[in-house]
């Protein structure tokens, strides 16, 4: 558990570094700093730049609609913290029923996702902070519009190039899924992870969901291509997984060298494929000189194998030709991607107010710590008492891993932070110019390296704050002791609360579990009857439920208590459930509207197995002795066509099935 917990700290993701948004979220803060000292009033410029930090977090790589929502939303959201904040202050009773109120509301935002999360802590941080002065009510309606004003600034920054190049974001993550395919097309397959690309995949689908609403020609090339890019995984992994099988058979090496330079050249058409033409020459080459090779005596099952891979070789090239050139606006195929709107926002409420609930306990937590932490400093009386309340809120998450790597990091990144924020002001500081430079230097480091690293992050932000604080005219020393003293307090608090209250993972596993199989069963069964809109419309939920199966194990072994055996035991149930979601996949590629009538009954067989798993898991009991005999229900429909791609995925998920039968019987012995 130490060793999980203690990598989770050090993590370090580089994927989300993106100095193009840290720039311009550098310039936002910068702009409305730079106005209010220009004025005469640094204050207003303070509370400006804090408008606009506090919603730059909003910021991102979506497409630009998406992202001006989001940004124009939390502008208002932290506008009204600051005005209620502000207002509440006049009394220290009014200050701590406001911050349990709203603490209580951004805790059930979680259930939204965890951007909203993100965007909830931070508006109960900004109301937190205004809470700490008293201003009357006019004065606190100007501090929420100059936060709402710098917020507004940082939005307009982060949608500046929308009427010179609109569809830039859209095409960028089209060019970074075609990336991925060329790196999934080239790389040797695995048997035991999740199918390459599912991340990539989410994002791309989750980011241009908006897109099947817009009948602009260029959406729908776009959405074409995120459909054709669907199918072209599908015969990329299909082939590897074919020329694998071809290597082993010493007659079949020509045939699997064949496959993989094709796959080679498919990988380069793939790297171009968004951002220039691209040249199918090679591709069509390499298909040719497969289709022509000598044909040799083969046994039954490499002859099958070649005939499989010529197939798939002939889908892979057609798949490309479109790719590279979409059909019209009046012919292209829009397939949805969404999940389906199983829940709205009011729905999903309704159903997590119940202590059953992840969402509602971390909630309640949150509400009750920020209570506790907020009374304890105004009676202390404090010097800045509010940070005592805001730590607990950066740091309690609804997990136990999460709140608490990041108690850790914040302690101590806040107190680098504060050390290298007092050295630089008292050495560097010498008007104005240089104080409005070392926010800027700050703000980019944490905006830069920040999001890899949540320690970094926190030590930027606090050297912000120090220079913040300083700015306004107080005692950098002073802010530095009272923040110190306050992070300490405020941290230990907010671990001791979840120590004693905590939310175990073990105690949502086998719901997660059961979702994941339930989502595998939901595709399967789409694919069994040869639905292409419902496989598309389970294919999301599919991987966002393998996702969060594999978040929560992590979770669960860094948990203290969590048995070694335990931990391997749910990994390898992951194992054998990606094996099973791989398996299918082939079958995707290889099976037609109608499948023969061979292998329905092995599909019906297999859609009752997962029906019992998905009921065992979410149980916690042994799935029934009387399920279907896969084995069998497999031998049976490999008499009727040997050899094949089609028998030979399917012998792999009869395998997955049972083994995954046995975990769930022996997972259900240690609870």
């Amino acid at each position: 558990m130490a060793t999980t917990l203690w990598q989770t700290v050090l993590r370090f993701d580089p994927s989300k570094i993106a100095p193009e948004i840290a720039a311009r979220n550098t310039l936002g803060i910068v702009i409305p700093l730079g106005i209010g000292i220009s004025l005469g009033n640094t204050s207003a410029g303070v509370v400006g730049a804090l408008g606009a930090l506090n919603v730059c977090y909003s910021d991102s790589r979506d497409p630009y609609p998406a992202r001006a929502r989001r940004m124009l939303l939390a502008s208002l959201l932290v506008a009204a913290a600051v005005s209620v904040g502000a207002i509440s202050a006049h009394s220290n009773i009014s200050a701590i029923i406001a911050a349990v109120i709203w603490a209580f509301a951004i805790g059930m935002m979680v259930i939204l996702g965890p951007k909203a999360g993100d965007l909830g802590a931070v508006t109960l941080v900004t109301l937190l902070i205004f809470a700490a002065r008293s201003l009357t009510f006019t004065e606190a309606l100007e501090s929420g519009l100059i936060a709402f004003c710098g917020g507004l600034i940082q939005t307009l920054l982060a949608v500046a190039f929308w009427p010179v190049k609109p569809w830039e974001p859209e095409r960028r993550i089209i060019s970074a899924l075609y990336n991925d395919l060329a790196t999934t097309a080239i790389s040797p397959a695995g048997a035991a992870g999740a199918p390459p690309g599912t991340a990539s995949f989410v994002g791309a689908q989750q980011a241009l969901a908006s897109l099947s609403q817009n009948q602009s020609a260029e959406s729908e090339r776009l959405v074409f291509l995120l459909s054709q890019a669907e199918r072209i995984r599908l015969s990329l992994l299909t082939l590897r997984r074919l020329a694998t099988r071809l290597n082993r058979d010493p007659l079949g090496h020509d045939a699997a060298a064949g496959v993989q330079h094709i796959l080679s050249t498919a990988a380069d058409v793939l790297q171009s494929i968004s951002d220039k033409p691209a040249s199918l020459d090679a591709v069509n080459d390499a298909a040719r000189a497969f289709h022509l090779r000598p044909k040799i005596p083969a046994s039954a099952m490499l002859a099958a194998l070649t005939r499989d891979a010529h197939r798939h070789v002939d889908a892979l090239t057609g798949q490309l030709r479109a790719a590279v050139t979409p059909p019209d606006r009046h012919h292209a195929v829009t397939t949805s991607n969404q999940s389906p709107d199983l829940f709205s926002p009011l729905a999903l409420l309704q159903a997590n107010l119940t202590l059953q609930s992840t969402a509602f306990r971390h909630a309640l937590r949150m509400a009750v710590c920020i209570g506790i932490g907020d009374t304890l400093g105004r009676s202390l009386s404090l010097p800045r008492a509010y940070w005592l309340p805001v730590t607990i809120a950066i740091v309690l998450k609804p997990d136990f891993t999460a709140t608490f790597s990041r108690g850790i990091l914040r302690i101590a990144g806040t107190l680098a932070g504060l050390l290298l924020a007092t050295v630089c002001f008292h050495f560097l500081h010498t008007g104005p110019a240089t104080d409005i430079a070392l926010v800027a230097a700050f703000t980019f480091l944490g905006r830069w390296i920040g999001p890899a690293n949540y320690g970094i992050f926190v030590s930027a932000l606090s050297a912000i704050a120090v220079l913040f604080i300083a700015m306004s005219g107080s005692p950098p020393m002073d802010a530095v002791a009272a923040r110190a003293i306050n992070t300490a307090i405020g941290g230990s608090l907010a671990l001791a609360t979840y120590w004693v209250w905590p939310t175990w993972e073990r105690t949502q596993i086998n719901t997660v579990i059961s979702e994941m199989l339930e989502a595998y069963r939901r595709y399967f069964h789409a694919l069994m009857n040869g639905s292409a809109s419902g496989v598309d419309a389970t294919r999301l939920p599919g991987r966002l439920a393998r996702s969060n199966a594999s978040a929560s194990v992590a979770r669960l072994a860094a948990e203290p208590g969590t048995p070694i055996a335990l931990a391997n035991l749910l990994n390898s149930i992951l194992v054998n459930s990606n094996g099973f979601i791989r398996a299918a996949l082939a079958l995707e590629s290889t099976l037609s509207s109608h499948p023969p009538e061979y292998f329905k009954q092995f599909g019906r067989d297999v859609d009752t197995t997962l029906a019992a798993l998905v009921e065992a898991s979410a149980r916690g009991s042994a799935p029934p002795a009387s399920l279907p005999d896969l084995r069998q229900s497999w031998i049976t429909m490999e008499q009727s066509e040997p050899h094949t791609l089609l028998t030979t995925e399917t012998d792999r998920i009869a395998t997955s099935l049972n083994t995954l039968r046995e975990q769930i019987t022996q997972w259900s012995g240690t609870r």
